[in-house]
């Protein structure tokens, strides 16, 4: 195995932007798919490199999926793929795994790039999860149909008459012209609703402030999306798995951080708390699917390795070990079931899994991330926050028996580099200890949570907790700092070595900004 340098990094990135579409954004023709670990690579190269080229890449493939087709401006969330390079006509249907792999890439874009746009793309996307993919007893379904009818894509396209019987006339049209919708259609005699321009020049154009129209367009899209309700819903798939819920609540929990709102860390504790309750067998193994109220099949590695990340982001959202000893103890038995002692890697499926005839090792990156990197970057976080560093050197050496896949198909492995940029680090963490101002806590959390910095773990203490109350596996992280004076006290540390303290929001703004 070759060694993790960043030269792997910096190759990937730099084959990335030559694969880039710098007009329509995303990478290729058409059929184009979102590449959410590529975009992720891309931040993270950008902020390895310096190079704004690859920022500028990702600004470009947000801003047009954002903007295009694929994205649904009335219910949120995203659609499967475009069938055309501009990313104007969808397949229709709605994945649980691209949202949940778009919400972290859309949060990372708005740190990098301060652009508020993504946030609200984020959060009409999170509303849309929670309204129609959550399960009341807290799952995350699987997907939503692209037809309903027996027509494609039939719930989601209008007639211009249509919105303007609902907006009136003078709204209606104004509505019209931002979305791109004309009497006779942009797609088999109707309209799939995106915008191809920017706001300020429709605003221009009418003489009116940027958020003088979003504000009109806000309401026009929620008096559309109600009206739409009364037609016939697409089908969907209310099959829970494991791994792909594992993924949504990674991303909820990271949109409840980053955020600052505790709606969708909530959402991610409901959908962890189904499936620890409903999901894992008497022998401590996991099952891969549950419906209609019946959990069964083997779970594969992806879906142990996925759930890890999803409890890791919890932990690191609320601070709650509660997470922190799930992710333990589902990481303990994934490595017992799926680890090759004897070269390295892991398996696909368990060793005691309904008899397969060769066990393969899933390294390739798809739809979504490989088995092997997913382990590989939970065995990593988790190790590296309880000091395993067992399980840390586990992981790396899953990185490495990967790398030289990686070197020659960086688009085939981009969870693997999200991995090894963690690895190559410098990871900090910064241990806050909350003040007495609830207002002055959450200045500082905005702070820290506004800017790119993916291998920075923030840990909080609460104002109230104890030395003698830290629970074991936070011993080495809160012992010993204390909050000063009553106000939030940030120390900066690397593996627990930490400089002296930055108390309140002015002097920890100023430490960030050196950052």
């Amino acid at each position: 195995p070759t060694n993790l340098t960043a030269e792997l990094i910096d190759q990937a990135g730099k084959g990335l932007c030559r694969r880039a579409d710098r007009t329509h954004g995303g990478f290729g023709g058409a059929p184009k798919f979102p590449h959410t670990m590529d975009l992720r690579v891309l931040l993270r190269y950008a902020k390895r490199s310096g190079d704004m080229d690859a920022l500028s890449v990702v600004r470009v493939t947000l801003d047009k999926m954002g903007s295009g087709g694929i994205y649904d401006h009335l219910g949120g969330g995203f659609h499967r793929y475009s069938t055309d390079v501009r990313w104007l006509v969808p397949h229709f249907e709605k994945m649980l795994y691209d949202n949940a792999l778009l919400i972290p890439v859309y949060l990372e874009g708005a740190q990098a790039t301060g652009n508020e746009e993504y946030l609200r793309i984020v959060r009409e996307t999170l509303c849309y999860i929670e309204r129609e993919m959550q399960s009341p007893a807290g799952g995350f379904y699987s997907t939503q149909d692209a037809d309903s009818e027996g027509v494609e894509g039939k719930f989601f396209v209008w007639q211009k008459r249509e919105i303007l019987e609902l907006l009136g006339e003078e709204r209606g049209e104004s509505f019209c012209r931002t979305y791109d919708v004309t009497e006779h259609g942009n797609w088999e005699e109707a309209n799939i609703l995106n915008r191809p321009r920017p706001m300020k020049e429709i605003a221009n154009e009418a003489g009116r402030s940027v958020e003088e129209l979003e504000e009109e367009l806000k309401g026009g899209r929620e008096i559309l999306r109600v009206a739409r309700e009364g037609r016939v819903h697409p089908g969907r798939d209310e099959k829970i798995l494991v791994g792909w819920n594992g993924m949504m609540i990674a991303a909820a929990a990271m949109g409840g951080r980053v955020l600052g709102e505790d709606r969708w860390t909530e959402m991610a504790m409901r959908g962890a708390e189904f499936v620890w309750k409903e999901m894992r067998q008497p022998n401590g193994g996991l099952w891969h699917t549950h419906k209609d109220g019946r959990s069964h099949l083997n779970a594969y590695l992806d879906d142990y390795a996925c759930l890890v990340d999803g409890l890791v982001e919890l932990f690191l959202t609320t601070g709650d070990v509660l997470h922190l000893e799930r992710g333990e103890e589902i990481a303990a038995t994934m490595i017992e079931r799926f680890h090759d002692a004897e070269s390295g890697g892991f398996f696909y499926t368990s060793h005691d899994h309904e008899s397969v005839i060769a066990r393969q090792k899933d390294i390739q990156d798809n739809a979504t991330p490989s088995g092997n990197s997913m382990a590989a970057w939970g065995l990593i976080r988790l190790g590296y926050l309880l000091g395993k560093t067992e399980w840390e050197d586990l992981g790396r050496e899953t990185l490495e028996r990967m790398s030289r896949f990686a070197a020659q198909y960086p688009s085939a492995a981009g969870q693997m580099l999200i991995a090894a940029d963690f690895v190559l680090g410098p990871v900090q963490e910064i241990v806050l200890v909350e003040g007495e101002s609830e207002e002055a806590n959450r200045e500082v959390r905005k702070l820290l949570f506004d800017r790119f910095a993916p291998n920075t773990l923030l840990l909080n203490r609460a104002k109230d907790l104890s030395d003698e109350e830290i629970p074991m596996q936070l011993q080495k992280w809160f012992r010993g700092k204390t909050g000063r004076g009553g106000a939030p006290t940030a120390y900066f540390c690397q593996r627990g070595t930490c400089g002296l303290p930055a108390v309140g929001v002015a002097e920890i703004r100023e430490r960030v900004q050196k950052m």
